[in-house]
């Protein structure tokens, strides 16, 4: 960075100094609170991480929405269809194209060990 006229290089250090740190935590606890914050990004959009389900499953560690996908699953007597979690979630189910984004969260649910998908694209809860 150039210098202006008249001004010492203390003086533009000095100036930089504030712009670094706001761009750069310095200390490994700030470091640490920055990355406990900031959510997970790809491509610049943020992504929603959802845990894989080990030996002992903590729900709690799963964000509200897919707690409510599990426990409507958990309710219902058998595997469900992605069109009935909608309409429980009261979501629109007149085009079918609007349950896609709802599927997508089921069927990643279902990788990660969360829910069982069947075959024929019920879904059930893993016991």
């Amino acid at each position: 960075m150039r210098r202006p006229p008249g001004c010492s290089h203390e003086a533009q250090a000095e100036r930089e100094e504030p712009v670094i740190a706001e761009r750069v935590p310095n200390r490994p606890a700030e470091q640490d609170r920055v990355a406990a914050v900031a959510p997970p990004r790809v491509a610049g959009r943020a992504v929603l991480l959802i845990p894989h389900r080990g030996e002992n499953p903590e729900e709690a560690a799963l964000p509200g929405d897919y707690r409510k996908i599990l426990a409507l699953v958990r309710e219902a007597n058998g595997p469900v269809q992605v069109r009935a979690v909608c309409e429980r979630l009261r979501l629109d189910t007149s085009v079918r194209v609007m349950q896609e984004p709802l599927r997508t969260k089921m069927t990643k649910f279902a990788d990660r060990g969360w829910l069982h998908k069947r075959p024929d694209g019920h879904f059930a809860a893993r016991r």
